[in-house]
């Protein structure tokens, strides 16, 4: 069971940038097809950020965050990126990472604090 360990999280003024990372142990990402980020603010469901192909580097983002956000890899630290820019305080959030297994998403790691103030 790979277990993943969000980090990189903080409080930043608006239009401020974090980047986050996605590290995984106990199997590498090579094994699953994809690792996508998440987010989930107070009393909101958790929503999809995008995704990676692991290895093909091919990306997909959500129209909201296409703009800002970026994701990216890095093979030989086995870690999955999220660059965030021109942040804003509905970015609030606590983000999470999971892979892609058996049709679903899972390995869900304990997230990382984002905290944008205005």
């Amino acid at each position: 069971q790979v277990r993943l360990v969000e980090s990189g999280g903080g409080l930043v003024q608006a239009g401020g940038s974090l980047r986050l990372s996605c590290a995984a142990s106990g199997r590498t990402f090579s094994i699953y097809s994809m690792v996508g980020w998440f987010r989930q603010a107070p009393g909101k469901e958790r929503e999809l950020i995008g995704r990676i192909m692991w290895s093909v580097g091919v990306t997909y983002l959500t129209d909201s965050m296409k703009d800002r956000f970026t994701i990216s890899e890095d093979n030989a630290k086995n870690t999955v990126y999220l660059q965030m820019d021109s942040l804003k305080p509905e970015d609030t959030a606590v983000y999470y990472c999971a892979v892609r297994s058996g049709g679903s998403w899972a390995g869900w790691g304990q997230g990382t604090q984002v905290t944008v103030s205005s």
